[in-house]
């Protein structure tokens, strides 16, 4: 009997625990169904952001980033076949312009050097025996018009003593008109040679320019083939970093194969990414701050480009000459590009998963801290971390900034604990 009487106990008390339960259970489901039916519920308020209505200027923003690249860039090529012999630098040094970067060699070239050096000095002598050979020509002529006029003058005394004696009668007027048309031909030889040693004269000058042509042609191969052998030597065109380096040592490199990429220090421009819905307001001229984590540094939209990359726009900011210590090419940057100033006007800290220019509603906190009720809210333009309020608020109102879109559609208003 006693071992019947303890089960029958042990199984009143078990009923009693589960009628307990329930009963807190069903409690707790009408406490909250009451609480929903009044659109009330509670909530922490250090899990709330809330922010107050600003009232001031402010300038709307687009936000972007990217990194500072060297305005100045240039690509070295080798200027000949050739094999990498030393490497002088690596990437990332500083250079001055006249450093040397790389040496390379190729035996061919101080032998192309020679030969040319010998082709020019040949054609000179071969111009310097053409000049010999023009003034024998010339000389030749001199002395054949010499010894015509010569002739000539003994023509005209044998014409004028002949003219005196056809007077006389002692002579043929036939002999006298022989010698007279031998003077005309003499003069007419004189005045043929003077001609030709014009155009001898003309000749000699034009094949000397063709020799001299020649000769700056040859000069033309010779001063390449001295650049070509003066390359081996790559050097620094100007003062800046080397950015990359594309050889190693002993590499074969062919004419036009890539060596490095210099860039320069101080004159740096920012690439900067935005997203291509807000890329439309962006203008050329509008001021930009470019964040290195370190230094804001002020510059102006120079370049749009026209073509969009993964939703994306490239903007291409100019900056000052002066730059501080922590900007240098290849630095990942941030940028805010101003595209407007908005004059004395009510603003929030942007609320989640509020939109520019679209009605909205948030939670308003009021005066006891204690409760927050919704209102609907017209937004505006969007300023960076802050958005434009057109109505609905008031100065120094709070309202909660916190993503609260899953209870919005249900309670209308909020307790903070």
């Amino acid at each position: 009997m006693d071992k019947i009487k303890s089960d029958t106990s042990k199984k009143a008390i078990y009923h009693n625990k589960w009628f307990i339960t329930s009963l807190i259970v069903s409690v707790s489901l009408f406490w909250l169904s009451v609480n929903k039916s009044f659109g009330q519920i509670t909530i922490a308020r250090e899990s709330l952001l809330i922010a107050t209505v600003q009232q001031g200027d402010l300038d709307v923003v687009v936000d972007g980033y990217g990194k500072l690249i060297s305005n100045k860039q240039l690509l070295i090529s080798a200027l000949t076949n050739a094999r990498v012999k030393e490497i002088i630098l690596k990437p990332g040094a500083l250079v001055e312009k006249g450093s040397v970067i790389v040496r390379l060699e190729n035996p061919v070239l101080p032998q192309q050097v020679d030969d040319e050096q010998q082709q020019v000095a040949q054609r000179k002598a071969n111009l310097r025996q053409l000049k010999l050979t023009q003034k024998r020509e010339l000389l030749s002529d001199e002395a054949d018009l010499a010894r015509i006029k010569a002739s000539l003058q003994s023509a005209e005394l044998k014409r004028k003593a002949e003219q005196q004696l056809l007077a006389k009668g002692i002579i043929s007027t036939l002999s006298f008109e022989q010698t007279r048309l031998h003077e005309v031909q003499l003069r007419q030889q004189i005045e043929f040679l003077k001609l030709r040693t014009e155009q001898l004269k003309e000749v000699h000058s034009e094949a000397i320019n063709i020799m001299k042509q020649a000769i700056k042609q040859q000069e033309g191969r010779l001063v390449i083939a001295q650049s070509r052998l003066t390359s081996l030597d790559v050097l620094a065109e100007f003062s800046g970093v080397l950015q990359k380096l594309s050889v190693e040592l002993g590499q074969n490199l062919i004419a036009g194969q890539t060596i490095g990429l210099i860039g320069s220090v101080s004159d740096l421009v920012a690439i900067i990414k935005v997203p291509q819905s807000q890329a439309q307001q962006i203008s050329f001229g509008q001021q930009a701050v470019i964040d290195t984590r370190t230094d804001k540094i002020i510059g102006k939209v120079t370049r749009i480009d026209p073509l969009v990359s993964n939703n994306t726009v490239s903007i291409e900011i100019s900056l000052s000459k002066k730059l501080p210590a922590s900007a240098r090419p290849e630095l990942n940057v941030d940028a805010q590009i101003t595209i407007t100033k908005l004059k004395n006007i009510l603003y929030l800290k942007r609320p989640a998963n509020i939109k520019t220019d679209r009605h909205s509603s948030l939670y308003k906190v009021d005066k006891t801290n204690q409760q927050a009720r919704q209102q609907s809210i017209q937004f505006g333009q969007q300023a960076g971390r802050y958005i434009e309020v057109l109505s609905g608020v008031k100065l120094n109102e709070q309202f909660i900034i916190s993503d609260l879109a899953n209870i919005k559609e249900t309670v209308s208003t909020l307790t903070i604990d």
